[in-house]
Formats: C-alpha cells, structure tokens, sequence
C-alpha cells in the first residue's frame, strides 16, 4: 500500500467507521445520563434557577483565587493546552475549509504563523501535564490507564498536525494521513472515556449551578 492509498482509506472508509462510533458512542452515553434520573428535591424551590445554571458556566471558567494559588501550575498549563487545542481545531484554514464542506458553515481564520505558535503550546502544555502527572505523588497514584489513554489520544493530533504542518515527514501523503488517522482514533476514543466531558461540562455546570440556585445556595 502507498502513502496515497494509505491516505485514500484513512479519508474514506477509516472515516466513515469512525464516524459511526462516535455517534453511537455520544448517543450511548447520552442515554446513560438520562437513564439516571433526577434525585428527588426535598429542599423547598426557591427560584426557577435559570440564571443560576448560566452564573455557574461563566463562574467556572475562572478557578477561586485558593484554589488557582494552590494549583496555578496545573491551571495554566491546562488553559494553554485547551486554547492551543481549539485554536489549532477551529482556526486553522484547512479545518474550517473541511468544516465548511461537511457542515456548510464557514468563519474566519488566523494566519499560519499564529497556528503554529498556538499548536506548540499546545504540545508543550500537554507535556509537562504529563511529566506533572507522571512525578506528583497524588497525581500518579489517582492515574490509570484510561487518564493516559485520554492523554495520548488528545496528544497525537497536535503532534501529528504539526508534523504535517511542517513537512517533517515525508512522504507529504503519509504524514497528512497519520493526522487524519489520529483525528480518528480521538473520535473512537472520546465518548467511551473522561473525555466525553468536551461534550457535557456545559451542561453539568449548568445542571449544578440551576440546582443550587433553586435551593438558594451560590456556587
């Protein structure tokens, strides 16, 4: 098989199966959470706690100043992953070309050099998260298989985008399809791991925030 017929398969057939799982995956979880049911409210309904659930989306964005004091490593290195993550995911031309043929929707870009820089904090964010996880005590001792599975799933698209990026594996054909392949692995991975929280922390925040404010209580 060649690099192009290698490529050929990961945009064709690869894609499609990946596709399938995630879909079936998002709605398998998604039926799970439903099929949890709400606890019963015993405490007295105090108000609708529409606003409640949106403070509490926008208030989590921003960690206590304890907890960012007591865990500021940790925190930065995570704000600088996901924004190298997304602005590499949603800004870069070639991705909103694809999103634009897939979903018909388009948005402006930022320039290459930008992508680049954003794509190597990404990288080097996750790196030292990990080097973190690997020498913390609590931290390596809480971890398990699914926490590095998560880690190298999230990993390889980076890495593999910038390696294509920057043409530092030849065949061209080959390294476009080893990015593709590991977009594709995140996408199998994703509903079945701790990283179906992309999806529902929104939603989690929103259901917390709604809840407390219902009772009276601020979070």
């Amino acid at each position: 098989m060649t690099s192009a017929d290698f490529l050929l398969m990961v945009r064709g057939p690869a894609f499609h199966l990946a596709t399938a799982i995630f879909i079936f995956g998002i709605l398998w979880r998604i039926l799970e959470i439903l099929s949890l049911g709400q606890p019963r409210e015993h405490a007295a309904v105090r108000a609708l706690g529409i606003s409640g659930g949106f403070r509490t989306i926008v208030r989590r964005f921003v960690p206590a100043p304890g907890v960012f004091k007591r865990s500021m490593f940790i925190i930065l290195a995570g704000y600088l992953f996901h924004a190298g993550f997304l602005i590499s995911l949603f800004l870069f031309d070639p991705h909103i070309l694809l999103f634009k043929e897939t979903l018909g929707i388009s948005w402006p870009g930022l320039p290459a050099p930008l992508i680049n820089v954003s794509t190597l904090l990404g990288i080097f964010a996750m790196i030292a998260l990990l080097i973190n996880r690997l020498t913390h005590p609590v931290l390596k001792f809480l971890s398990g298989l699914e926490d590095y599975l998560s880690w190298t799933v999230t990993f390889l698209p980076l890495v593999t985008g910038y390696i294509a990026f920057q043409h530092l594996l030849q065949p061209y054909p080959l390294a476009l399809a080893l990015h593709i392949l590991s977009i594709e692995l995140l996408m199998i991975v994703l509903p079945f791991t701790k990283l179906m929280h992309t999806l529902t922390f929104l939603i989690a925040r929103w259901t917390t925030g709604s809840r407390a404010a219902q009772r009276g209580i601020e979070v």
